[in-house]
């Protein structure tokens, strides 16, 4: 269901200051000693790159990339270098301002991976929390929608606050003509326990998600659901894709990643699914193994 291949694809990431507060965010108590890709690296891939064009694609990323101010200079040159997509991933903030969006574009960036935590503002800011955070976002993507050859791409986190929102939330974007792919990314606290009783259940969500799915495909939506148990979607088990471009991240945020304990589930031994990463340590502490809602594939 999803509409681009993750495998052409690479993502450096290149900073780790944010402007937002978001209470999901997976490496807040790890930011402040995280260390960016440095331009040197990004030099070097590109020179990679030019040499045996592994890669179509190039995603620019961070806590929030474009606090940088040397932005538009890389994706200059990514693209000078060959690489036919750059991309960045941003809370979509600064986006807001219609000259900013003009300066990226024509540095060259032609993908925008935003996100958006919530269908409406009283959602979306109480998560994270910063007021006025989903108008100029909104806005951001509206202005981007406006730009010929640029391809929008959203992002929600769903968490115990925003799953109740998803139906609502591709209704609320619906009007955009050039958002290509919605993506909906189930929560890991990247600890053994859920402390912000954040996790969602996998079953209370199940129906809003199906709903979310349907809507998005009626409007001509890509769909990739992540982090979820492929038994659980039925019909709807092509939009679980877990695949990810190849990540040039700090060394010390994967030892953080590896406290989360996927593939946990008490069907695992039978099941043949190549996309799912099961439970994870602190699901399975807050909902149980869901040992009846769960099956096997064959």
């Amino acid at each position: 269901m999803g509409c681009f291949d993750h495998r052409q694809y690479v993502s450096m990431t290149m900073e780790f200051r944010c402007n937002l507060k978001c209470v999901h965010c997976m490496i807040e108590d790890t930011m402040d000693r995280l260390k960016p890709q440095t331009t040197e690296q990004l030099h070097a891939l590109l020179a990679q790159n030019g040499m045996h064009r592994k890669w179509k694609g190039l995603i620019l990323t961070g806590s929030e990339i474009t606090l940088h101010r040397d932005l538009p200079e890389w994706v200059r040159m990514a693209r000078n270098s060959g690489f036919e997509k750059v991309r960045i991933q941003t809370h979509g903030m600064r986006l807001g301002s219609e000259s900013y969006c003009t300066e990226l574009v024509d540095a060259g960036v032609n993908e925008f991976f935003i996100s958006v935590a919530g269908a409406d503002a009283a959602t979306h800011d109480g998560i994270t929390t910063v007021p006025g955070s989903f108008e100029k976002t909104i806005r951001g993507l509206e202005i981007l929608d406006k730009i010929p050859d640029v391809v929008t791409i959203t992002n929600t986190v769903v968490t115990e606050r925003s799953y109740r929102q998803l139906p609502q939330l591709v209704e609320r974007l619906a009007h955009l003509k050039q958002l290509a792919q919605m993506e909906f990314w189930f929560y890991f606290p990247m600890s053994e326990s859920d402390d912000k009783n954040l996790v969602a259940s996998h079953i209370a969500a199940l129906p809003l998600l199906k709903q979310a799915i349907a809507d998005a495909q009626a409007v001509g939506r890509g769909i990739e659901v992540k982090n979820f148990p492929e038994c659980l979607l039925g019909n709807d088990r092509a939009a679980l894709y877990n695949d990810q471009p190849e990540l040039y991240i700090d060394d010390a945020f994967w030892t953080e990643f590896m406290r989360n304990g996927f593939y946990q589930c008490v069907h695992r031994d039978q099941c043949s699914s190549k996309q799912c990463l099961g439970l994870n340590t602190a699901y399975v502490k807050k909902f149980g193994w869901h040992r009846e809602e769960l099956s096997p594939l064959s």
